[in-house]
């Protein structure tokens, strides 16, 4: 992406990194200089690799983990004579991915190669798209901290191979190659330099992983490498021209893309204000300490050549290969959030908590679903949410399933249990995966609803505190304390409401 003007050169790089600290200004997305204020901007290039069986242009697995070179066909590894193949489902994808960013679907794309050397790239080019890739400019809208929202836009998105993996740690004195990933295909979603601050990114960052995890295009596990993310930061005087711009290769978490995006924008600054200029160049992160480093300048705004390959004719989609596959799209962020809203009176902040992951929206639909939807946010975002956080586990390895959830609550609903009840039935239900119907009848957790019972109880709690009583003549908020002794005589199944009534009644006669 382009974003630099023709003042860009070489110069010093200042003295950031001996601990002067430039601060943003609180709430803005500008940064306090000794001359003022300065602007961020930002734009990012996510390389996503697309959830396929076999390579972009081979048949080779593509599972994670498997032993160095081991997932390799004679086209991943440029023997000569062999002739790439377009692998079908990885185009599918793509138009998938582009259909979810809400972008044009180019039905005519050309596949470049990209020449460059490096040693895990045994083609000495990698096989990607420039000028005509399969999807065009489309927009993402992102939810800010402040619960504003802004559109974001996509310049592109293209398909490409990944290079192999270099290995520094196998040997004191060389270096290994695993050819493993080389030909996996990726996509590179492109996005313009839209975005002003590290918050801004991070949520464009986490939304766009949520689209392609609910088109089932990438699985988003940054962790693997699968997701991983190219950072294009420059600085200028607010409104004015666009600075150069700096490229941190791939961060592998949204944490890290919003550290080094700060470090980065102070650098900057630092070094303008101290009399130097900005070169053009690519930077690595270095998360241990929280800083950027020079990797490599660029002379030219474009420094690698492209031409069309010469193996691979253009890619031509027909209209209705695309519009199959939109027919296809499932629910995305956006409109199940909308719906959340509009169906469940939910609060924006939480219907955008809940559609975050496809299998959380999936499973407060479950439990919500002919419910009272307030009831189930507040159990699925509160104990739920907190029990998943104690255990370390996944929505889909949760011990208390969506069906048992409904149930708890149709149980308080029915007066069947108490909320006190409830609390204890949550820890049995986590600690058996059993129904919470069957709990209930095992451990007799029935709520007391009989008045003769209660009142008994009631009895008991007044003849035995005869001072607290006369208390209460004086000062009725003492009430809370005479429920609290029922309730503890009764082992907090007496129904509530019915003890209120009751007692004040006795109290009060």
């Amino acid at each position: 992406m382009k974003h630099d003007d023709a003042a860009g050169s070489v110069g010093k790089q200042g003295s950031f990194a001996k601990g002067r600290q430039i601060p943003y200004l609180a709430g803005m997305s500008l940064i306090k200089g000794e001359t003022g204020e300065w602007e961020i901007v930002l734009g990012l290039e996510v390389h996503a690799q697309v959830v396929s069986d076999a390579k972009l242009f081979s048949g080779a697995p593509t599972v994670f983990g498997a032993d160095p070179n081991t997932q390799v066909s004679m086209v991943d590894a440029a023997m000569p004579g062999m002739l790439p193949v377009i692998n079908e489902r990885c185009v599918e994808q793509a138009v998938r991915t582009g259909l979810g960013l809400n972008a044009k679907i180019n039905l005519h794309s050309i596949f470049d190669r990209k020449n460059y050397f490096y040693q895990d790239l045994p083609q000495g080019y990698q096989i990607s798209q420039y000028k005509d890739p399969i999807v065009g400019e489309g927009q993402v809208e992102i939810d800010l901290p402040d619960g504003t929202t802004k559109k974001i836009g996509i310049e592109r998105l293209h398909l490409e191979q990944d290079a192999g993996k270099s290995l520094h740690d196998q040997h004191p004195s060389q270096t290994y190659v695993d050819l493993n990933r080389s030909g996996v295909a990726l996509m590179e979603i492109v996005s313009r330099p839209d975005m002003r601050t590290a918050d801004e990114a991070a949520a464009y960052l986490t939304k766009l992983r949520s689209i392609v995890r609910y088109l089932g295009t990438c699985d988003g596990n940054m962790d693997e490498g699968s997701m991983r993310c190219d950072v294009n930061v420059s600085v200028r005087k607010p409104g004015g021209p666009l600075g150069t711009r700096c490229e941190i290769k791939n961060v592998n978490s949204i944490r890290f893309v919003k550290q080094a995006i700060e470090y980065e924008a102070r650098r900057q600054v630092e070094v303008i204000e101290g009399g130097g200029t900005i070169k053009q160049e690519t930077r690595n992160f270095d998360p241990g300490r929280g800083e950027t480093r020079s990797s490599r300048s660029k002379e030219d705004a474009q420094d690698y050549r492209y031409f069309p390959d010469p193996d691979l004719l253009p890619l031509i989609l027909k209209q209705e290969f695309v519009d199959g596959i939109k027919a296809g799209l499932p629910e995305l962020p956006d409109a199940r959030k909308a719906r959340f809203i509009k169906e469940y009176g939910l609060t924006p902040y939480d219907a955008g908590v809940l559609v975050l992951e496809k299998e959380t929206a999936a499973f407060f639909d479950a439990v919500a679903k002919g419910r009272d939807a307030k009831e189930a946010v507040k159990l699925i975002t509160g104990d739920f949410f907190a029990m998943l956080n104690r255990r370390g586990v996944s929505i889909e390895e949760s011990p208390i399933k969506a069906e048992h959830l409904g149930k708890l609550l149709d149980l308080q609903a029915d007066g069947t249990i108490s909320g006190r009840i409830a609390k204890d039935l949550f820890a049995a239900m986590e600690e058996t995966g059993k129904d919470p119907a069957a709990l209930v009848e095992e451990r007799g957790l029935k709520q007391v609803t009989d008045t003769g019972a209660i009142e008994a109880a009631i009895k008991a709690v007044i003849d035995a505190n005869p001072g607290q009583v006369t208390a209460y003549k004086a000062k009725p908020t003492l009430m809370g304390w005479f429920v609290g002794q029922v309730m503890k005589s009764t082992g907090g199944k007496a129904n509530p409401k019915i003890v209120n009534e009751l007692l004040k009644k006795a109290l009060d006669a």
